[in-house]
């Protein structure tokens, strides 16, 4: 099993969709990553030999923000937005979708769960 950027890849998957586990790689850096080393994509992350994973490795952490650092890097960016107020930070703190769409149906997403009323049935109160 392979570890690059702390994440285990899974080593019955070919190296081009095992890749995207680390968090900031997507197939299409995956494979731009694979033809820049020149290793084929068909390779079982198993079968990589120890150059290979080295090369990944430094190939990896040098020219790619990748996972804590990453993680960070979006926190600090929404809390800045939260802080000089803008519309964008005000959607975040509220937990609304932030990209424009619509909220009278559907973003339960980012709403969470809805809140169950069932119209007319009141408790009646006792005076």
């Amino acid at each position: 099993m392979a570890r690059i950027q702390g994440v285990d890849l899974p080593s019955g998957k070919r190296i081009e969709y095992a890749l995207p586990y680390i968090f900031g790689i997507g197939l299409a850096k995956s494979r731009e990553i694979l033809t820049k080393l020149a290793i084929d994509y068909s390779v079982r992350v198993r079968d990589l030999s120890e150059t290979q994973v080295a090369a990944l490795q430094h190939e990896v952490s040098e020219n790619y923000v990748t996972e804590g650092d990453l993680r960070r890097k979006e926190s600090e960016d929404i809390k800045r937005l939260r802080a000089i107020g803008s519309y964008r930070g005000l959607r975040h703190a509220r937990g609304l979708p932030v990209r424009g769409q619509r909220t009278k149906t559907n973003a339960r997403s980012r709403k969470g769960p809805r809140g169950v009323a069932v119209a007319g049935k009141r408790k009646v109160s006792k005076k």
